[in-house]
């Protein structure tokens, strides 16, 4: 199902990859030749300054004598003149000799400006500037040097550049495979759970919907008789649709919970306070099922949450402790407070649950074998208490062992976020 969604991923992480590694060769390609070139534009602009500042007159005699007499602190620069006539004037030494035949590839285009060139298998690189000569007039002065040497190691360095973007590339295919397929993982987990859910949910609903339709058709086969009657048909119908009420309620709890839709109120309370009027309203309950039921708080203590939904945690806890709580059982709920926590506590002497299943009592849908005991549930009542547990920034302990009881502890930060 996620495979064309891999293999975007996968294309779109290669691609910033690779835009990356191109941009670093290209960075690194750059620098090095504008270091390269930076010491050899120095040295031409140093002998332009040179040779401009020369206090011996500048002579050219054309048709053979002795050429300028020029002095250059790096000898790697050789000086070419050119007339207005643009062309080479013949001098008596090395630089002549070797651009006599290339006059065309090495007259300069433009003055003032660092160019370059290439005469053959050489590159060059220099820089042109005009000059008033006796007897000559107007006269072109070219400053060249050969950089093939820079020009070679530049080849090499684009040549590794190249071998390494392809290494790179291969490398940036690989390592964007191996990232999408993770940054599925959690894709993937949250879809397989959304199609549990929703399995589990239509389950649920399936149930109590099939016994409400089956007694309705069983009342319908009787329509002279009285409710007296068939009370325990309408008792039946009545029990369903309060469950299926139920059951609808929490799964839109958990639905608008994971769309963050449910927001928290938080203001302050005494939690003592809304203790004990949760345990005066279990009271009869737990005597009716011949249960004990106690309270323990030793202070008051002063809570910034959002009372409803801690009313609905512990109503949670309390259900489900009851639940599991055999007849002459109990249960006792406490509240201690430290300088910087809030600890609650609910604890049973119940049925108890087995080790392997504790790290799963707070799925969704999830309910201990129910071989063990009668009790009725959807497996929702913990997910929303874990949910509530988490919106004020608790954490939860659970200890059970079986036939003995479970404890489960709650701990509040005192500092809550609003």
């Amino acid at each position: 199902m996620f495979q064309k969604t891999h293999i975007r991923l996968t294309l779109l992480n290669s691609l910033v990859f690779i835009i990356l590694i191109s941009i670093l060769g290209s960075i690194i390609y750059i620098y090095t030749e504008n270091k390269l070139y930076k010491d050899v534009d120095e040295s031409l602009l140093e002998s332009v300054d040179i040779f401009i500042n020369q206090s011996q007159p500048r002579q050219v005699i054309i048709g053979g004598g002795p050429g300028p007499r020029i002095v250059r602190r790096d000898p790697r620069i050789m000086t070419l003149f050119w007339n207005e006539d643009k062309q080479l004037l013949v001098e008596q030494n090395r630089d002549f000799e070797l651009f006599k035949d290339n006059e065309k590839f090495i007259q300069p285009k433009s003055l003032n400006k660092v160019q370059d060139v290439k005469v053959g298998d050489f590159s060059f690189r220099y820089i042109a500037f005009q000059i008033e000569a006796p007897k000559v007039g107007k006269l072109t002065v070219q400053n060249i040097r050969n950089v093939n040497s820079e020009k070679e190691l530049l080849d090499r360095l684009l040549l590794i550049i190249l071998v390494g973007c392809g290494v790179g590339v291969l490398c940036a295919v690989a390592s964007g495979y191996f990232l999408a397929g993770r940054a599925l993982v959690p894709i993937t987990n949250a879809w397989q759970k959304q199609q549990e859910f929703v399995s589990d949910a239509s389950h649920e609903l399936r149930t109590p919907l099939a016994v409400i339709q089956a007694k309705t058709d069983l009342l319908f086969r009787s329509p002279g008789a009285t409710i007296q009657e068939k009370i325990l048909d309408v008792s039946t119908i009545s029990n369903e649709s309060r469950r299926l009420s139920k059951l609808v309620t929490n799964l839109l709890t958990l639905a608008r919970s994971d769309s963050d839709q449910i927001e928290m109120k938080k203001s302050d309370f005494q939690l003592e306070e809304l203790l004990e009027e949760i345990i005066q309203q279990y009271e009869e309950i737990a005597i009716y099922q011949e249960k004990l039921l106690r309270l323990d708080v030793a202070e008051s203590v002063h809570f910034f949450a959002d009372k409803e939904r801690i009313h609905q945690l512990i109503v949670i806890l309390l259900d489900n402790a009851m639940k599991y709580t055999k007849e002459g059982g109990e249960i006792l709920l406490s509240c201690t407070q430290s300088h910087s926590s809030i600890f609650l506590q609910v604890k049973d002497n119940g049925i108890g649950i087995p080790e392997t299943d504790i790290p799963k009592i707070f799925d969704r849908f999830y309910q201990s074998d129910k071989a063990r005991t009668a009790a009725e549930g959807t497996g929702l009542g913990l997910s929303i208490a874990k949910w509530i547990i988490e919106k004020h920034h608790g954490k939860t302990k659970v200890t059970s062992t079986l036939n003995k009881g479970t404890t489960i502890e709650i701990i509040f930060p005192k500092a809550q976020k609003t």
